[in-house]
């Protein structure tokens, strides 16, 4: 382990392993969101009608490629705390190039699906155990500083995407992801282990275990509390973002909602939500306060978005743009995830928690489509109004569980990284 005791906040922040795990989430996000772009030109691609398109698209292959990040995080979290976190930054990294590589090379919506299901698998060791990485070598004053800019890269990612797709069609998107993280692996080759990961395996602590976890009523409450908490991000990309066509539509827009050009909209503003809150969270020295500030904006402007007279195009991605900064706090949810638990369970909570929040998609999308059903079906509604409302009751499920789980979730601010989950 190298000495870093005698350097600067700068030198700190642009150190290998701080740049590698950033560089991870940047082609993380580059393939989460290249599939969000490309979801209508690939599908009619390989033969599927307009009505097709939610089904196919949403309803499976994108809840495949959750599925995916939720096994993968928990096998890449417990080899994270038993192996290494080196182990999972090659590992996982592999996987998703060799995947992405051949979804450029898909000809039916069968092998579609198993490749979203496997780069999904791939990816979810990325985002976990490379924050778990900064928060163990940085100091503790700076690493607020550390997973900001790690999240603040992965913003970066979702906006490759949308430039690649403009130059170059689906498939080659593809390509370029996948080439991407295998020139990755090549700079991970200098990165060195965490030195707490070091002393931990030579205690031979009992580490990785989720019998640590689940046996343990407090933990496990914490556990499933970051969950709920990370939620309503992930209804703002998974649902009006994802479906913008298909809300933009239902609002009866002077023109169509375009899906690239609303994530490109959030997540340039995202860029900025993740460096004010992250700033923010070290001006006022608590990460809870900054994310209720951030989750109550997003739920305003989502109510805004749902309920409010929308006549424009242009006007859903000024509201895209808002939505996108307020779910800036994706970094403040990681970085509590990961100071929340003990070094031999850290990598395990890190690696998990975000994959279980992306893979709430799953349960999200299918009450949207469940509600969408039940309100034409039963209630009269037309297919319009079924659409809005169902976005909406979903959305004020998921914020109000959001802000409960807040409520009873530690500050971590201060929180020492060096020590154990006792048995």
């Amino acid at each position: 382990m190298k000495d870093l005791s005698d350097k600067s906040t700068f030198q700190h922040l642009t150190s290998i392993p701080v740049l590698v795990a950033s560089l991870g989430y940047l082609v993380d996000m580059y393939d989460l969101f290249l599939y969000n772009i490309v979801r209508v030109p690939s599908l009619k691609s390989l033969g599927l009608a307009d009505d097709q398109l939610v089904k196919i698209g949403i309803g499976l292959l994108l809840n495949l490629q959750m599925a995916g990040m939720l096994i993968g995080g928990i096998f890449w979290g417990i080899l994270g705390d038993k192996k290494g976190r080196l182990s999972v930054l090659f590992g996982s990294i592999l996987i998703y190039s060799l995947a992405n590589i051949c979804n450029g090379l898909v000809t039916s919506v069968q092998g579609y699906a198993i490749l979203r299901f496997l780069a999904g698998f791939g990816l979810a060791g990325e985002l976990g155990v490379g924050v778990t990485l900064v928060v163990e070598i940085l100091p503790k004053s700076i690493r607020g500083y550390g997973t900001t800019l790690v999240a603040t890269m992965g913003v970066f990612g979702a906006l490759l995407a949308f430039s690649i797709v403009h130059f170059f069609e689906w498939r080659v998107s593809y390509f370029i992801g996948g080439g991407l993280g295998l020139m990755l692996m090549v700079l991970r080759l200098r990165v060195f282990e965490s030195g707490i990961f070091i002393k931990l395996k030579e205690a031979n602590t009992r580490r990785g275990d989720l019998g640590l976890l689940v046996s343990n009523k407090t933990r496990i409450l914490k556990y499933v509390t970051c969950i709920v908490m990370g939620a309503p991000i992930w209804f703002v990309v998974g649902i009006l973002i994802t479906l913008a066509p298909e809300l933009g539509k239902a609002m009866q827009l002077g023109e169509p909602v375009d899906a690239g050009k609303a994530v490109l909209f959030v997540f340039a503003a995202q860029v900025a939500g993740n460096l004010v809150s992250g700033f923010f969270s070290q001006y006022l020295q608590s990460r809870k306060k900054v994310i209720f500030i951030f989750m109550a904006g997003s739920l305003l402007f989502a109510l805004t978005l749902l309920l409010g007279p929308i006549e424009h195009a242009t006007e859903y991605y000024i509201l895209c743009l808002c939505l996108g900064f307020c779910s800036g706090y994706w970094t403040l949810f990681i970085t509590v995830a990961a100071e929340l638990f003990g070094s031999n369970l850290r990598a395990t909570v890190a690696t998990t928690v975000p994959n279980f929040v992306r893979a709430t998609i799953i349960p999200l999308s299918s009450l949207f489509i469940f509600l969408k059903g039940y309100l034409v079906d039963n209630m009269n509604a037309d297919i319009n109004t079924g659409t809005l409302r169902a976005a909406l009751i979903t959305g004020l499920i998921t914020y109000a569980l959001g802000m409960v789980a807040l409520l009873y979730l530690e500050e971590t601010f201060k929180k020492d990284m060096n020590y154990i989950e006792e048995n």
